[in-house]
């Protein structure tokens, strides 16, 4: 793992800039509270350090995760009940997190403390793809103001997920030895899948090790959305119901070894993903190939003063594209096009140091800083038929390199008030190579020289400010409110894709929407400003009943939208009239967003022969607008609510689950976005659980009901998707009825 000299020759003095003002403050009272000591009687103090956790997180019940294992393989979608998150459809594993209406790259998500990227055109390897559900030990979302210390270069919310905490033995007791392993089936699709974990540690030495693998073929809607027939010429037959692209397979492994002394520990996780390939309904392409090498060193220390952690990362990814067995030979039987070759290369190192310093009873301060260093190569090997006899360069040398650092004060001024108060200041630079098209006709000569003649260097300076409080009147209620102006710069698709012909404009698309995008190199970062309350009442226990309220609003300056393209060449200015799918580019506009979250619980009953019945719920709703344009803006989930009823008694655990969602009317009129008719889902679980093992069945969409996912984006997952002879119109219809079974055994 390497660091450039002149970035950390930059950051670390800023790092310890920062640092150094809290730890002088921190030695002047410690030392004026020695001298006051004098022969004060001894007193023992019980333990009062400072609640450290990041204000405004909610953090996931680690005790709901093994339910969702049987259903799901997709880590994105274990955030499906916090209220405000939707996910954007895509592949098996691959689902895009949405906090209020801001999706993808807009949010930060962090995996076991790496910043990770999406090294595709497509986005078809995000950051909760690279680990998979069982080996998640802790998840917490930051769904309203999210503060500076969870991260940069975003405008939404953040994510942060952690595997399980390396555990080690009590002194004195030996060797400990501990795994589990488990199983999953689900009858829509045939999915099936695994995954293991086992440690064996001392009270100093931790190793662990962690396996999983998952396969399904494609999943059946409830009725016939389209014809039945052939997904291409010579290819395989698709019944009318079977939504075509959405088969995957994916193995996921890591080993970790965490080494402790005192208070200080190191740890060192090697992780390895294999994805053979992934389909995606709503892509022209699909994923053939993702193999991905991460090295995770992260050092924690325990002081007197507070926290020091330390944490080095590298991540390495080489992803491949190609038309999968739906899609394949959009030139059709006759043609010995091998279809489209498309391959990836990313790299990311990056280095973070911060520290969490207890001033006093009152005050905490946090100070960090941040290198990432990001590199991506972008190439389509010739395959013939108007693509030859070059190899053409979508992202060649591509850089993107951010450095930043953050302080944060967080002061408990009584009982009943906490602030909390951040700033961030993060340089972004990116850079791009030389490009070449397929060949020089018109249309990529010109393209080529244009982009190539450009000083293609980028530097942003962005600034993110965070303020939020909390109010605790008494044990019942809690107040939070606060605001925050966060920024993002844009990626390197969104600025350095260059060319204006249709086929190449059709592979950049992570959204699903059937379109195709070139870039804008002039794109400023966008802004967004914040404000958010969360209103909280319970019982004191928090145990009989809680309702809580979230009304927010943003609105985003230089917001990237898609636009018409501002030139003629290619197709950039073309609207195919048959399937009515549009080549557009990335623009700065401003948009505004404002919605409400309402969640909450109420215990029913609670009795000695049929146990517990506890009722939950949650409504979300959202509005925005493109206030450039006056248009919708797009993949806003609609008005949505869900309502279940858990019973339990003993060992058993049993769940019905109905889900509303309203209509999709509002929509993005410059994507050609497709609306949504409402619908009603009916999803029931049961679990058994016992000291090492536990059983889980449930049944997903129980009455077969057919719906389209408002966030689903176009079909285009079977035939000449390139000519787009897939059914133009309509949207990835969701599953039918899945019966889904789990097993997991502890040892």
């Amino acid at each position: 793992m390497t660091f450039p000299r002149r970035a950390l020759a930059r950051t670390l003095p800023y790092s310890i800039s920062l640092a150094l003002p809290a730890l002088c403050l921190l030695c002047s009272q410690a030392h004026a509270a020695d001298e006051k000591a004098g022969t004060l009687p001894v007193v023992t103090v019980t333990d009062t350090k400072p609640d450290l956790r990041p204000l405004g997180a909610t953090a996931i019940d680690k005790s709901s995760l093994p339910a969702k294992l049987s259903s799901s393989s997709d880590t994105a979608r274990l955030l499906s009940d916090v209220p405000g998150v939707n996910l954007y459809g895509a592949g098996g594993v691959s689902s895009l997190p949405v906090i209020h209406g801001l999706a993808d790259d807009r949010l930060r998500i962090k995996v076991d403390g790496m910043d990770l990227i999406s090294a595709c055109a497509n986005h078809m390897n995000p950051p909760l793809s690279y680990i998979d559900p069982s080996h998640v030990g802790s998840i917490e979302v930051f769904t309203g103001i999210t503060p500076v210390s969870a991260g940069g270069d975003s405008i939404g919310g953040a994510i942060v997920v952690h595997s399980a905490a390396p555990e080690f033995a009590k002194p004195g007791e030996g060797t400990l030895t501990k795994g589990q392993v488990g199983g999953f089936y689900r009858s829509n699709g045939s999915g099936k899948g695994g995954h293991v974990s086992m440690t064996l540690a001392s009270d100093k030495l931790n190793v662990t090790y962690s396996g999983a693998t998952a396969e399904s073929g494609n999943y059946q809607a409830a009725q016939d959305f389209k014809a039945a027939g052939l997904a291409a010429p010579g290819q395989a037959w698709l019944a009318g119901n079977e939504v075509g692209s959405s088969r995957f397979k994916s193995d996921n492994q890591s080993i970790g070894f965490a080494l402790r002394h005192d208070n200080h520990t190191v740890e060192l996780k090697l992780g390895q993903q294999y994805i053979p390939y992934q389909g995606f309904p709503n892509q022209r392409m699909d994923m053939t190939g993702n193999d991905s090498q991460q090295v995770n060193v992260r050092f924690v220390g325990q002081h007197q003063w507070g926290t020091l952690e330390a944490r080095a990362y590298s991540e390495k990814t080489r992803h491949a594209m190609q038309f999968a067995q739906d899609k394949r030979f959009w030139y059709g039987p006759a043609s010995n096009v091998p279809g489209m070759p498309m391959d990836t290369e990313g790299d990311n190192t990056g280095f973070v140091v911060k520290a969490d310093v207890a001033l006093s009873a009152r005050d905490l301060v946090r100070v960090g800083a941040e290198v990432q260093n990001y590199a991506l190569n972008d190439w389509w090997l010739p395959s013939g038929g108007g693509m030859a006899p070059n190899t053409f360069l979508n992202i060649k040398n591509g850089e993107r390199d951010r450095i930043g650092g953050f302080a944060e004060w967080e002061a408990r001024w009584n009982p009943q008030w906490l602030s909390q108060m951040g700033l961030r200041s993060e340089t972004v630079t990116m850079n791009t190579g030389a490009v070449q098209g397929y060949n020089t006709s018109a249309t990529y000569l010109a393209d080529a020289n244009a982009f190539n003649a450009l000083d293609r260097q980028r530097t942003d300076n962005n600034l993110d400010v965070s303020a939020l409080a909390r109010y605790t009147p008494d044990a019942g209620r809690t107040l939070e409110f606060g605001y925050a102006q966060k920024t993002r710069s844009p990626n390197l698709y969104e600025r350095f894709a260059w060319s204006t012909g249709g086929m190449a404009m059709r592979m950049v698309n992570w959204v699903g929407d059937g379109n195709g995008y070139v870039g804008n190199i002039n794109l400023k970062p966008e802004v967004a400003h914040t404000l958010s309350a969360t209103a909280k009442w319970h019982d004191g226990a928090q145990e009989k009943w809680a309702l809580n309220v979230t009304p927010y609003a943003t609105y985003v300056q230089d917001y990237i939208d898609a636009s018409a393209c501002p030139v003629t060449r290619g197709s950039c200015l073309a609207v195919n009239p048959t399937t009515g799918f549009l080549h557009l580019t990335f623009a700065n506009q401003s948009a505004r967003m404002h919605g409400v979250d309402i969640s909450g619980k109420l215990l029913l009953a609670n009795t000695s022969s049929y146990g517990s019945f506890m009722a939950t719920g949650m409504l979300s709703y959202i509005s925005g607008k493109n206030t450039h344009t006056d248009d919708g803006l797009y993949n806003l989930m609609p008005l949505n609510a869900k309502l279940a009823l858990e019973q339990r008694v003993g060992p058993w655990s049993h769940t019905v689950e109905a889900h509303w969602v309203q209509e999709k009317t509002d929509v993005s009129g410059v994507r050609n976005e497709i609306q949504t008719a409402g619908y009603g889902l009916l999803n029931l679980r049961s679990s058994y659980a016992w000291k090492q093992a536990r059983f889980d069945i449930g049944i997903d969409n129980a009455l077969d009901k057919f719906y389209a996912s408002p966030l689903g984006g176009a079909y285009v997952g079977q035939g000449t998707t390139m000519n787009t002879s897939a059914p133009y119109g309509i949207a990835v219809p969701g599953a039918g009825r899945s019966v889904n079974l789990g097993v997991t055994v502890k040892f």
